[in-house]
């Protein structure tokens, strides 16, 4: 198998052997939901209930506040109790919907239409009115991803089925337990799109999802299946671009569709082929809970708005005291104060560590080693950018790619010194933007 890759990047510990073997498993009903305006980047959303109101699984309850922006659905059958701040997996806290449980029945209907006589433009709006976004992480609007400009046509549709993140086997399941689905969900993408080509890329340390994945393909001449190395962060959109097809995105605010690509993650693939096929609303997704101390790692089928404290409740909690919850995965997930913010339509994990592994490293002087820039996949210099930062020379962090970098944490993963590269990085991110701005 020709194995392919990109620059830099780095190998970090793997620890999915914890929930790889965890098939999905659906969890009850809970008791509420919190599900917040702000799941995606855009415009947050616009509630178009109240408190009080009696809502049912799949009833829209807040709008698309302008065209980067998305549609929410109440996940389960219930009553409005709040509408207010509550935390959110990225740290924050912003606005959301609560919805407490009644006992209605929380089957959703469902259309049975046959997507084959649906036009490109029926499709998109299915995937509009379903409110779906991306699922890795990113969460951009999907029928905005969709609806490139005309002077951009798209030949190419990316699968990403590479979940590097250490930990993380959500997508993994999807892809051993939905593959048909997958595959179906990718050709309504390219349709779509008008692409003539579609591509699957999976990292090697899945081999049986590769060789699924090929026997699925194998009679579908414009389907192919591209196996990668295994390295983080090749799941990253410019990477896993250049890996599949050698087309580099260009730097300074470049997207996949300037080389005439769009990258789709394996659970947004899936939840593009229930909205199409059945008009159903993205009301849940496949989530892993995960670390050393929790008792039982699962893959978790769960509505959207489900406390992280439920989740781990339903994996039999910890053995020991948590050190650190981070939503996602430890490359580039949020560390969050406690277990009381909701899973959103991009939270691919929960992740609990012991204190001994959150344990914070004494930061030193960088010894100007460049192990930083050799793994760096965006060609950037992080300590110069992380200094200029920290001299409060944003002129020059501009000038260094600070707006280019993807936040994907391989620098500070090698550095010695320990230094807080990302934390710099980020705070030269705002910086750079209010400057811009003023």
């Amino acid at each position: 198998m020709g194995l392919k890759t990109f620059p830099g990047g780095i190998h970090t510990h793997d620890y999915k052997n914890l929930s790889k073997q965890s098939a999905i498993e659906k969890i009850a009903k809970p008791s509420k939901v919190i599900i917040p305006l702000s799941q995606h980047i855009g415009a947050p959303s616009e509630p178009v209930v109240k408190v009080g109101d009696q809502v049912i699984v799949g009833q829209v309850i807040a709008e698309p506040k302008g065209f980067v922006s998305i549609y929410s659905h109440a996940s389960i059958s219930g009553k409005i109790s709040k509408i207010a701040n509550f935390p959110h997996p990225t740290g924050t806290i912003q606005k959301a919907i609560e919805i407490t449980a009644t006992e209605e029945n929380d089957e959703i209907e469902l259309a049975d239409d046959d997507p084959t006589k649906l036009s490109a433009d029926e499709m998109r709006s299915r995937v509009q009115q379903a409110g779906i976004c991306g699922m890795g992480g990113a969460g951009f609007p999907t029928h905005v991803k969709l609806s490139p400009p005309k002077d951009k046509p798209i030949d190419t549709i990316i699968l990403n089925g590479v979940e590097c993140e250490p930990y993380l086997t959500a997508d993994y399941r999807m892809m051993l337990e939905k593959a048909d689905e997958i595959i179906e969900g990718l050709k309504f993408i390219m349709k779509i799109a008008d692409a003539k080509e579609g591509i699957i890329g999976i990292e090697v340390n899945k081999p049986d999802v590769i060789k699924l994945m090929k026997q699925k393909t194998k009679n579908i001449d414009n389907l192919r299946v591209v196996g990668l190395k295994l390295k983080y962060p090749q799941g990253a959109e410019k990477q896993l671009i250049y890996a599949a097809t050698k087309r580099r995105v260009p730097n300074k605010g470049g997207l996949p569709m300037d080389v005439g690509v769009i990258v789709q993650n394996v659970g947004t693939a899936y939840a593009i082929y229930e909205a199409i096929r059945f008009k159903k609303p993205l009301i849940e997704r496949v989530i892993t809970v995960s670390g050393s101390i929790v008792n039982n790692p699962k893959n978790i089928l769960a509505p959207i708005g489900t406390r992280f404290s439920d989740l781990l409740e339903y994996c039999g909690g910890t053995s020991e005291n948590i050190g650190k919850v981070i939503s996602g995965g430890p490359m580039m997930g949020f560390a969050i104060p406690d277990l009381d913010s909701p899973m959103i339509k991009g939270s691919s994990g929960l992740l609990l560590l012991n204190k001994k592994e959150a344990q914070k490293e004494a930061e030193h002087t960088c010894i100007r080693c460049g192990a930083c820039v050799d793994v760096c996949p965006m060609n950037l210099v992080p300590s110069m950018i992380a200094q200029s930062v920290r001299y409060e020379q944003f002129d020059f962090a501009e000038r260094y790619g600070v707006m280019d970098c993807m936040k994907c944490g391989c620098c500070a993963y090698v550095c010695p010194a320990h230094i807080k590269l990302i934390q710099w990085i980020d705070i030269g991110k705002l910086k750079v933007t209010e400057l811009k701005q003023a």
